[in-house]
């Protein structure tokens, strides 16, 4: 049996990836700095873990995969690379896993970890036992990865450092595409010729799924038809906003009682163009109905029953901090959201404003990176029109050195009659406290480490 070590095993993404090895037969060991809870659980599993990188840590493996953040000169890669191990990016060894499924890869700005979920939990559901690999932690099912019996393999491709690049995909998913992650794409030509680079990773006979309503998304379009690749577009109501061969389009979308939406869906594909699907969804906002809408698309591109898809959707009740309902305490709602983009936090507070209408929403944001939160600083400066009211913390600088920028100068641009800059963590929960009340919806915005304001939160009202 071979051993594989993970250096950053903490993160979503290794984390799946040293899941799936597990359950495939692998001995599997990790290391990284903190524990974070995706490490906790495959400490459940039996993996084990070290907390810190130390050269011994890699003794004995026969395999060694990094994250993206680990650098070259981490002590662990260092002692592998004199001990002739072999050290692979995420990007060098996704592809082998996939070289003999049917490979089904989610990209784009948004949506992802929540498009590449439903199709998972959609063909779970179905009893065909895919393998998937999902940023996140799927609700249902409590796991961020498995490796399936079945042919199928969903991976959610994420564009960071090009990862996608190194996959095997039959069907692509873009669910849109906008400028982000400017410390790897200086300029959004960069990251377009990126995507362009992921379209061009499909065989001859491979299908691209895009959101008909992105434009970003559409314009890959042209690329794939000079390459004769099968094409299908969704979108919400109104006229498709292109000339697809394929389409995929939701109509008459209304709020139900379960806190999502329901919407009906027609289609030209197979066997579903003479019939109405409809469909009912517990997680909220129209974004949600568009990843539903990718969802059926893959299903349809692989010639299944459409209701039964359906019917799935309706179990899905999301992934873990993505509108994550945290509890409540005292009448206050607590939800933690990954959003870190301008479009993501508009997309999540539209949803929180039509599931909790009568609500004063609280919207908590932690920016994520100096170069994000410079490079879109107008965009930010907008996204905040659906909360009441605006609390900001300092950056989460993640990979980056500390700078001399502070969000507090998107604060003061913002237009919003209720926002303020609030600085550590610490002072945006006392904030919170002394000012909630009962009926309020907090929202933690934050791919960092702001949702331990939520659990400190709960624990304190």
């Amino acid at each position: 049996m071979k051993r594989i070590h993970f250096i950053g095993i903490g993160g979503s993404g290794l984390s799946a990836i040293a899941r799936l090895l597990k359950e495939s037969g692998y001995e599997v060991t990790g290391s990284d700095r903190t524990l974070s809870q995706f490490a906790v659980d495959l400490q459940n599993e039996g993996i084990v873990i070290y907390i810190g990188h130390h050269p011994r840590n890699v003794g004995g493996a026969d395999l060694v995969i990094r994250s993206s953040a680990i650098a070259d000169d981490n002590p662990e890669v260092d002692a592998a690379k004199r001990a002739g191990i072999p050290v692979y990016k995420r990007s060098d060894f996704l592809g082998q896993l996939m070289s003999d499924k049917t490979g089904i890869a989610v990209a784009g700005t948004h949506g992802k970890t929540t498009t590449t979920a439903m199709i998972a939990w959609a063909l779970y559901a179905m009893k065909r036992d895919p393998s998937f690999i999902v940023g996140g932690t799927l609700n249902n099912l409590k796991v961020n990865a498995h490796a399936g019996k079945g042919e199928l393999f969903v991976i959610e491709a994420d564009e960071y450092d090009r990862m996608f690049l190194g996959l095997k995909p039959r069907i692509e998913v873009v669910t849109n595409l906008e400028h982000d992650h400017p410390d790897i794409y200086p300029k959004f030509e960069d990251m377009y010729a990126a995507f362009q680079s992921f379209v061009d990773l499909l065989p001859p006979d491979g299908t691209l799924i895009v959101c008909a309503e992105d434009e970003g998304a559409v314009t890959l379009l042209t690329h794939a038809r000079r390459k004769g690749l099968n094409i299908v577009s969704y979108s919400v109501q109104g006229e498709m906003t292109i000339n697809s061969p394929q389409w995929m389009q939701a109509r008459t979308i209304k709020p139900n009682d379960r806190g999502g939406l329901d919407f009906s869906v027609m289609t030209n594909m197979g066997a579903a163009s003479s019939q109405v699907i409809n469909v009912s969804l517990q997680v909220p906002g129209e974004h949600n109905v568009r990843n539903a809408l990718a969802t059926l698309s893959v299903a349809a591109t692989l010639g299944l029953s459409l209701q039964e898809v359906a019917d799935a959707l309706s179990q899905f009740t999301g992934t873990g901090r993505r509108f994550e309902i945290r509890g409540e305490r005292n009448g206050v709602v607590v939800i933690d959201d990954y959003a870190h983009h301008p479009t993501e936090i508009l997309a999540t507070l539209a949803g929180a404003k039509m599931r909790y209408p009568n609500s004063r929403i609280w919207a908590v944001w932690q920016p994520h990176t100096y170069s994000r939160t410079q490079t879109l600083f107008y965009e930010f400066s907008r996204a905040f029109t659906d909360a009441n009211e605006v609390l900001v913390t300092e950056i989460y600088a993640s990979r980056e050195a500390k700078q001399g920028f502070s969000s507090a100068e998107v604060v003061s641009a913002m237009p919003h009659p209720s926002a303020r800059y609030t600085g550590s963590l610490e002072d945006t929960k006392k904030y919170l406290l002394e000012h909630v009340h009962s009926g309020d919806v907090v929202i933690v915005l934050s791919a960092g480490d702001a949702d331990q304001i939520s659990s400190e939160l709960l624990q304190e009202l």
